[in-house]
């Protein structure tokens, strides 16, 4: 694969915010915490990559992952459950008297 253009850093960083915005996106609070946590890991994994194929190879696999994101996000919330896991509800603190 000679002539890989490898992605800006802006891209990269781009692709970065777009994967925890989509992953934001999600009903689910599990799957929004995996989301996050997969996203911020695999970027980790690829932060000392320089070999331009290798890098390029890496942001081709993150946006196909961001396309499978917008199809779940849809998924997920179309058949979301009625009630809300308990990291997502707002406790109200108790009132002393």
């Amino acid at each position: 694969m000679a002539g890989v253009a490898a992605p800006s850093p802006t891209r990269t960083r781009e692709l970065f915010r777009t994967l925890l915005r989509e992953g934001r996106k999600f009903s689910n609070y599990n799957v929004r915490e995996y989301v996050k946590r997969r996203t911020i890991e695999g970027f980790k994994e690829n932060k000392n990559v320089s070999d331009p194929s290798a890098l390029a190879a890496a942001y081709d696999y993150g946006v196909k992952q961001l396309e499978i994101i917008k199809r779940q996000v849809i998924v997920y919330n179309l058949y979301a459950p009625a009630v809300k896991n308990i990291m997502d509800l707002k406790i109200s603190k108790p009132t002393t008297s």
